[in-house]
């Protein structure tokens, strides 16, 4: 029988070879899901370029009144000296462009565009957000509650999305606005024109975020996670909003910023046909409507407006394709 080994006192003092070399006394932190996703998001430069594009238009829509009383702007003060009389186009080359008016003036009036892109802004996006929050919350309740009872529940709420995406949108769109234009609910003016806007805006489009909620919800309701809140005992409602809808932030979060865009497209587009925001209000699409007249001697009057459009959509565009890479890396 041999003896035992003796160890020596700088054996017995040896660190353990799990102990790597240099991480002594440095803790290790995991990370949650919020934070990989930020990390991931952060790494994308162009994504990170739309959010600041897009943080920079919010903060000048909210602020675009007090910006046009600093800058001494009025959107709707005609100036009939900066028109020429006998062609009612802009003195000058480039549709009027000067130090006082670095983006122009319109024709006929006179009026400054930087004052009226700057009114327009608030307007485009209190109705994409509007809209887009309308239909968020009927998309998400509706898609939500058809995808975890399914049967009877699921097949209607399933062939009224149906019905909703079948509807013409855009007719019938103009004629909703078209026939409360002069007054409604106690409405009248500008508060009735936005209002008219995100209701028609955001009641026929929820369907589409319903179709994403439901699919994601049909998944999510055959989790462990549903199954052992069931086996605790849960009901339905407590399902609903405490297990499922926190898991569906994701897909909602990046939906919705994908929505904004096209909404801010409907809202010009209709106030282009007339039947949206009405003037001497300033609107993007109201703007490309006076503007249509004037393209070929007066181009500057519609690339204004037009790339105020343009930018918008390619920052919230950009925005949403980062934050869906960020939280559902599969999807690249």
């Amino acid at each position: 029988m041999t003896a035992p080994i003796e160890t020596t006192g700088a054996a017995a003092q040896a660190q353990p070879e799990a102990v790597l070399k240099g991480v002594e006394g440095k803790r290790i932190e995991g990370r949650s899901l919020g934070q990989i996703a930020w990390l991931r998001f952060r790494r994308d430069k162009v994504a990170v370029a739309g959010a600041i594009v897009v943080i920079l238009l919010v903060l000048v829509a909210s602020l675009s009144r007090p910006l046009q009383a600093l800058l001494g702007l009025d959107p709707d003060n005609p100036n009939q000296a900066l028109i020429d009389p006998n062609t009612t186009l802009p003195k000058g080359d480039v549709g009027g462009m000067s130090a006082d008016h670095p983006l122009g003036v319109d024709p006929k009036f006179g009026r400054d565009l930087l004052a009226r892109v700057l009114e327009g802004s608030w307007v485009s996006l209190i109705v994409a957000f509007g809209a887009t929050l309308l239909s968020v919350a009927l998309g998400t309740v509706l898609g939500v509650v058809a995808g975890f009872y399914r049967g009877r529940v699921d097949a209607f709420i399933s062939r009224m999305m149906d019905v909703f995406l079948a509807f013409p949108l855009l007719l019938f769109a103009i004629a909703i606005s078209a026939s409360l234009q002069g007054g409604a609910f106690g409405l009248e003016g500008l508060p009735l024109h936005i209002s008219v806007l995100i209701f028609v805006i955001g009641f026929f489009n929820w369907p589409y975020m319903g179709r994403i909620v439901r699919a994601q919800t049909l998944s999510l309701r055959e989790r462990e996670f549903v199954d052992a809140a069931r086996g605790m005992g849960a009901r339905g409602p407590f399902i609903l909003f405490r297990e499922l809808l926190p898991n569906l932030v994701g897909p909602i979060i990046v939906y919705s910023t994908l929505l904004i865009p096209s909404n801010i497209l409907f809202e010009a587009a209709l106030s282009f046909l007339g039947v949206g925001i009405q003037p001497p209000q300033a609107s993007w699409g109201g703007m490309l409507n006076q503007a249509v007249k004037y393209y070929e001697v007066d181009p500057q009057y519609m690339i204004v407006p037009g790339l105020a459009i343009f930018v918008t959509v390619l920052a919230f565009n950009l925005l949403g394709d980062g934050l869906r890479d960020a939280l559902d890396p599969r999807s690249r």
